[in-house]
């Protein structure tokens, strides 16, 4: 039975941040890693799935163990994304509320470092980073780093593999006497030689329970296709999901960007998330998912590492990722806090061989769906269509002598009557 995090040793300013928030039950990974952080020395390795509250875990007791009379940074929290930082950043703002002598700073990209230099010249106990600011930051001299005392490691194991030439130097410099806090989705061999390297032989070693792909909130599927008709099939696919909203997954920056150019020729409800965008673009698009102001985010692998958004129904595979962790963090964006969700994958017939690897490395099980036949891709291209001439705004520059001869031309016909004419017309010059 899971216990209430005020029994875990949180003291009271903080548990009444938590009820501000309407969290009171500890999840598997929080139970198991506060009174670890709070009451014990050593380090930690946690082997914990997106979605099962680690941010909370890590983050309500080293808010705890601050020293306010201490002004300088106590805690780093590096993660690999600007995204995620600034939703770690966040919640532990909000877990903070009534610690206001706490003082908590974001280095990231999307602000100066002038203006970030600034910031810490003030006394600063807990840093939110991510490694390529903070290495920069740390090489300029900027950051006071002899009194920290805990360092955490958030998606350890993306850090790694994208961000390695970063996270070295900064492990390298900073006091030999800190606790480390890894957590990871998943234990690659890389990260174990550096569990090896720069944690304390006596690390404890945890796992959680909350298995976010094992579990049967999310349906994991595939459609095979041939590479000409995967755009066809996706948007056979949307249409299906019609009212739910998703994140649809691309290797690349260049996919993301000529997908997304794709669907918004369509006005399908839609944004671009990749790394070269400005973080203000990032920001704004963002936004406007969360707030439902679009419905599908088109997106890599790497910022999506700082999705988190509830009510998710879907995420799309455009591109079979290439490694087993990043269809862990892909399809944990989905079935979030016991909701349902979907993981569909579109594949080519060579592809089908790699499904079986991902179903033994992760103990899933994927559901072959048929793919839509000729005819319903061509009935569902013409919804399509139509639903974008009605999200068409009208062209205020067409002479209005012109519009008057296109409806002398169409006056003597029912609605139905133009609707059958435009379908056909339609359908005539995409069958040619």
């Amino acid at each position: 039975m899971s216990r209430l995090i005020s029994d875990l040793g949180i003291i009271k300013k903080l548990q009444n941040a938590l009820t501000d928030l309407e969290i009171s039950v500890a999840t598997d990974i929080q139970e198991q890693v506060i009174p670890i952080i709070l009451d014990e020395t050593e380090d930690l390795v946690a082997l914990a799935k997106t979605g099962t509250g680690k941010t909370a875990a890590f983050g309500l007791p080293l808010l705890q163990l601050v020293d306010v009379e201490n002004s300088n940074i106590q805690t780093l929290i590096l993660s690999p994304t600007r995204e995620l930082s600034q939703q770690i950043y966040n919640n532990l703002k909000e877990f903070g509320k009534y610690l206001p002598e706490v003082s908590i700073v974001l280095l990231s990209g999307g602000n100066s470092v002038k203006s970030q230099i600034e910031e810490l010249k003030s006394p600063t106990h807990i840093v939110v980073a991510t490694p390529g600011r903070f290495l920069d930051l740390m090489e300029k001299g900027a950051l006071e780093i002899k009194s920290l005392k805990n360092l955490v490691l958030d998606e350890a194991d993306e850090m790694f593999q994208a961000l390695k030439e970063d996270l070295m130097p900064i492990l390298k410099s900073l006091p030999k006497n800190r606790r480390t806090y890894l957590f990871s989705a998943t234990m690659p061999g890389e990260l174990k030689d550096i569990v090896h390297n720069y944690m304390s032989k006596s690390a404890v070693s945890l796992h959680s329970d909350m298995e976010v792909i094992g579990n049967e909130s999310i349906d994991h599927q595939y459609i095979v296709v041939d590479p000409i008709e995967k755009l066809d099939v996706l948007l056979h696919f949307l249409n299906s999901q019609e009212g739910g909203r998703g994140i649809i997954f691309c290797k690349t920056k260049a996919a993301v960007n000529k997908l997304a150019k794709n669907l918004a020729i369509r006005k399908i409800s839609s944004g671009a998330l990749h790394g070269s965008l400005t973080q203000g673009i990032r920001d704004r698009i963002m936004e406007q998912f969360r707030e439902g102001y679009i419905d599908i985010l088109v997106a890599t692998d790497l910022v999506a590492r700082g999705i988190d958004v509830k009510e998710l129904a879907y995420v799309v595979n455009y591109h079979l990722p290439d490694t087993h962790e990043a269809y862990v963090h892909r399809s944990g964006r989905t079935g979030r806090a016991g909701a349902k969700g979907l993981s569909m994958t579109i594949i080519q017939q060579e592809e089908v061989k790699e499904i079986a690897d991902f179903e033994k490395e992760l103990g899933i099980h994927f559901k072959p769906i048929k793919k839509a036949n000729a005819e319903a891709i061509e009935w569902n291209n013409t919804l399509v269509w139509a639903k974008k001439v009605f999200k068409t705004k009208p062209n205020r520059e067409i002479p209005e002598e012109v519009k008057q001869q296109v409806k002398t031309i169409f006056h003597h016909l029912t609605k139905e009557e133009l609707v059958d004419k435009v379908l056909s017309n339609y359908l005539a010059e995409n069958n040619k």
